[in-house]
């Protein structure tokens, strides 16, 4: 089977991107673990506020998903702790339990920059050796990216293509990011979120389950000195971000490297953009206010979230 994940890019070539890439020098110590966040300002909160207009809202979560699957390899826990019985006193209450082993391709989260290693360098050039154990990482970490306001902007690659659904294995390549802006009337910039719609959870519920680890569509690692030029503060998709296979032989996840340890981008992973792909299409805007608050985690190097769009 062929793929159109290419062009290929050779290991010598990927690392010297990556070094070209990399942002460590560009923060002081004070805000270089928030990363790509820090263009995030506040005159640039109010300009996404000022993007609602018709007060439609869309979240953009998986259900919690507690089924085994070729995608759930480990699913979700959610299980009653107690059921209200007639007692003495009043009230009675049911209560439950939650938890979730959420990297991987089941459960919408969000990636901190401390998720990521390459050639054992954390963002800032920090050895994760020396920050990360059992207890967590010390660097860069979810608790200190915090709750995300901005613009959000979609890439809606499978309706441009005039397609159900990217085939998994297709590459989105900078001059289809370029065509997008110009087709649907928006331009990438400063402190966006851009989030990419293959139709993956579409082709899904058609077709069925498939393992993604393999096989999905996503970005090639070109389009992230793009995503630098425009000072982009976060990428995401209803894959994770990266075409699969990899045109990067050895390198499974060339977009995550780029993002996290590289360009210190907080990636959003599994969103289920079907609804925001018809709501767009529906407002005849493909940019919308975005809020991302993912759970207080000291020490984590990530968390789930429920991304929401207002427009």
């Amino acid at each position: 089977m062929s793929f159109d994940n290419g062009p290929a890019v050779s290991d010598a070539e990927f690392d010297a991107l990556f070094h070209s890439l990399k942002t460590w020098s560009e923060y002081t110590p004070e805000t270089i673990e928030r990363g790509a966040l820090n263009f995030i300002t506040a005159e640039t909160v109010k300009a996404s506020v000022a993007q609602v207009k018709s007060g439609r809202v869309v979240s953009m979560a998986l259900a919690w998903n507690t089924v085994t699957g070729p995608d759930n390899a480990r699913p979700a826990l959610h299980y009653m702790t107690s059921l209200a019985e007639k007692g003495p006193f009043e009230p009675t209450a049911n209560t439950d339990f939650i938890g979730i082993d959420y990297h991987g391709k089941a459960s919408t989260h969000m990636d901190a920059m401390t998720h990521i290693v390459y050639k054992n360098n954390l963002f800032g050039g920090k050895n994760t050796h020396d920050v990360v154990d059992a207890q967590g990482s010390q660097w860069s970490t979810i608790d200190k990216l915090g709750v995300v306001v901005t613009r959000g902007v979609l890439l809606d690659a499978a309706r441009f293509a005039g397609l159900d659904w990217l085939e998994p294995g297709t590459a989105v390549r900078t001059k289809d990011i370029l065509a997008m802006e110009e087709k649907f009337g928006f331009t990438i910039g400063q402190g966006d979120c851009v989030l990419l719609r293959s139709g993956h959870f579409n082709r899904r519920e058609k077709l069925g389950v498939w393992n993604p680890d393999n096989l999905s569509a996503g970005f090639h690692v070109e389009v992230m000195q793009l995503f630098k030029d425009r000072k982009v503060s976060m990428i995401g998709g209803d894959g994770d971000s990266d075409v699969r296979p990899s045109p990067v032989p050895g390198v499974d996840s060339p977009v995550h490297v780029l993002a996290l340890p590289g360009m210190g981008i907080p990636l959003l992973d599994n969103l289920q953009l079907e609804t925001l792909g018809d709501a767009c299409a529906a407002e005849k805007r493909w940019t919308f206010h975005l809020t991302v608050a993912p759970l207080n985690i000291p020490r984590g190097t990530g968390s789930p979230v429920n991304p929401v769009a207002v427009f």
